[in-house]
């Protein structure tokens, strides 16, 4: 796949003072980022001996790079959608990159032929897809604000099923078995995967106001357990399925600054994504506010603040053995066009994470 260049055991790069977008904390920058927002972040699989990391943008592309041990970033290659680019997983294998876009299809980026096909569409905007890998099968789940949920053999022109959603799709999450819907009107549907794809509990969000990002987490035997819920106030929910006391599911509040002088009064900006450390459990969560943070979700505390980004940070994702934390920073409207700076670039920086994610329980 793009040439045979190995990443041998851990990635431990140390960061740099070049960054072209300024970075308080000196993360490393990766080079050619899009030339809009990014919409989307994503590590190739454990399955691959490399570092690779894909990002969508609001450009309408697709680019893809290689992180080398050094932290040195090599692009790979970019690929063009006809809109906005809403979403995109890999193929279990590593192979494959799935590309879900404003202009109603899922296309398929073959890594290793560099090419792309058409595999799903939907009559609105696709605002997610995701990879399944079952027991007994493989297949692509799409959602969109067609208010569909459609699952396809990506071989076939025609989706396996078609679920329908009371609303649009706004964010979703897959770990086999388990699949978490969150739609417009802060409705969560959980499925599981099990067989054939079907609806086992429906709830409303904890959060009241609109959802935005959702993760699942898993318990100690590494099962999918429960999955947390970002929303627009500054606030995210911890859930369980299956509960064993109500006091398992908990909301904290998040990415909110408190003014000077002004007491009681805070500045509350939206959780743009949340992602959990594939070795830890523990979390990150990104805002508007141009922060990250980390947090330990057992012990309920908070494990770590960045400094503020002179701009939002959209997405985030850490690669499959848990060493580098990703983080895109570009502007998300968030504050309506008047607060749109051209002179500012969307940047995409990577930060070796692995101790600063330990959980303070251990």
């Amino acid at each position: 796949m793009f040439g045979s260049s190995t990443l041998g055991g851990a990635t431990s790069f140390g960061q740099t003072t070049a960054a072209a977008t300024p970075n308080p904390m000196k993360d490393y920058e990766v080079v050619s980022p899009p030339e809009d927002s990014v919409s989307s972040l994503e590590f190739s699989p454990s399955t691959l001996p490399q570092n690779y990391i894909v990002a969508g943008s609001w450009d309408s592309s697709v680019r893809c790079w290689e992180v080398e041990q050094s932290g040195k970033t090599i692009p790979k290659s970019i690929k063009t959608m006809g809109g906005p680019v809403l979403d995109v997983c890999w193929s279990d294998d590593g192979t494959k990159v799935f590309i879900a876009s404003c202009d109603k299809q899922v296309k398929c980026w073959d890594l290793a032929s560099d090419q792309v096909v058409q595999v799903a569409a939907h009559d609105a905007p696709v605002k997610t897809c995701h990879w399944i890998k079952g027991l007994n099968y493989t297949c692509l789940m799409t959602g969109s604000w067609d208010k569909t949920l459609k699952f396809w053999d990506i071989r076939s022109p025609n989706p396996m099923m078609t679920i329908n959603l009371p609303e649009r799709c706004y964010c979703a999450d897959v770990d086999y078995p388990l699949a978490v819907v969150g739609t417009a009107g802060r409705g969560l549907i959980a499925y599981t995967l099990e067989g054939t794809p079907k609806e086992f509990k429906r709830n409303e969000s904890p959060l009241k106001y609109q959802h935005r990002a959702i993760s699942i987490f898993k318990d100690k035997k590494n099962a999918p357990t429960g999955y947390a819920l970002g929303s627009i106030e500054g606030r995210v929910a911890i859930q369980y399925v299956n509960p064993v006391s109500p006091k398992d599911n908990f909301t904290f509040k998040c990415h909110r600054l408190t003014l000077n002088g002004a007491a009681g009064y805070q500045d509350i900006y939206a959780v743009n994504d949340i992602a959990f450390h594939p070795v830890h459990g523990t979390l990150a969560t990104v805002g508007s506010d141009g922060t990250f943070s980390f947090w330990d979700k057992d012990a309920r505390t908070k494990l770590k603040s960045s400094e503020t980004m002179d701009q939002p940070i959209t997405k985030c994702c850490f690669n499959a053995t848990g060493q580098i934390f990703a983080y895109a920073v570009g502007y998300d409207w968030s504050k309506g066009h008047e607060y749109f700076n051209p002179a500012k670039k969307p940047a995409i920086f990577l930060r070796s994470c692995y101790e600063e994610l330990k959980p303070r329980s251990t």
